[in-house]
């Protein structure tokens, strides 16, 4: 059961991610909050030839020293959402010895999107109006070397990172530091080298929804059930998950998968 989260950990770059696991706690009678977390490797991206794959871990608790165990001895560059437990992991220079990490522009954007659809907010709409224009540029790019990545990057997309935080960093001073636009651009400033790591690393992408995907199907069988019977019943309750995923991970491409306890 080890050998994908292994084959996984082999990887010049992986994807992490996590979500609720309401599990019935022993004897109670009553549900508890436990966890999955989702670790994904596609190589396809950056023109790797690694084959795509994911693996499980269900926990009771979304401690750090959780996700430290999963990724012992990882060395690479670990793609993910803000949470910061993540943050632990990495050696905060960015060196080439351990662990770097880099941000999930997605994440951000949702944040300004949000302000936007509400039509609320011309920054914002500002905002995912430049952003489109990475996802523009990644499209183009997809599948090339990493080379050729960083390249098309800072052809276009590096000039438009520039001008995002030029824009997010002037507004902040003028805006209520409780707004929901002040929020969403802290959260993006805060982040800014993990952000802007992917214009110098063809090997990163832009987001991380490679593992959002991967972890949804989760996500709507928790919509579909009030529980997990037990923690043995969570740990393979992502069994149907991953027939799920396997159908649908990156444009429906065979994917090896696996539901690993974290016990």
């Amino acid at each position: 059961m080890d050998t994908i989260p292994a084959e996984i950990k082999k990887a010049e770059r992986i994807f992490a991610d996590e979500t609720t696991l309401p599990t019935l706690a022993p004897g109670s009678g009553s549900a508890k909050t436990a966890w999955l977390w989702a670790y994904a490797r596609d190589d396809r991206p950056f023109g790797g030839s690694g084959p795509p794959m994911v693996a499980y871990r269900f926990e009771d608790s979304r401690a750090g020293d959780r996700v430290a165990r999963h990724l012992s001895g990882y060395r690479g560059i670990l793609q993910v959402d803000g949470y910061g437990a993540y943050n632990k992991l990495a050696r905060s220079d960015g060196g080439n010895n351990g662990m770097v990490l880099a941000g999930c522009w997605s994440h951000s954007r949702r944040k300004f999107y949000e302000l936007h659809a509400w039509e609320s907010s011309k920054i914002a709409t500002e905002t995912v109006e430049l952003m489109a224009k990475l996802w523009q540029v990644e499209e183009t790019a997809r599948g090339q070397s990493p080379d050729a990545r960083v390249d098309a990057r800072q052809q276009t997309s590096a000039a438009v990172v520039t001008e995002l935080f030029d824009l997010w960093q002037m507004t902040l001073p003028r805006v209520s530091g409780k707004s929901k636009l002040a929020e969403a651009i802290r959260y993006a400033t805060s982040r800014r080298a993990i952000f802007e790591r992917f214009l110098t690393d063809g090997r990163i992408e832009l987001d991380s929804n490679i593992v959002e995907r991967a972890i949804r199907p989760q996500t709507i069988t928790r919509k579909n059930s009030l529980f997990a019977g037990s923690d043995v019943g969570a740990t393979y309750c992502s069994s149907d998950d991953v027939l799920i995923t396997k159908g649908d991970f990156e444009a429906g491409c065979e994917i090896s998968s696996a539901v690993i306890a974290g016990h």
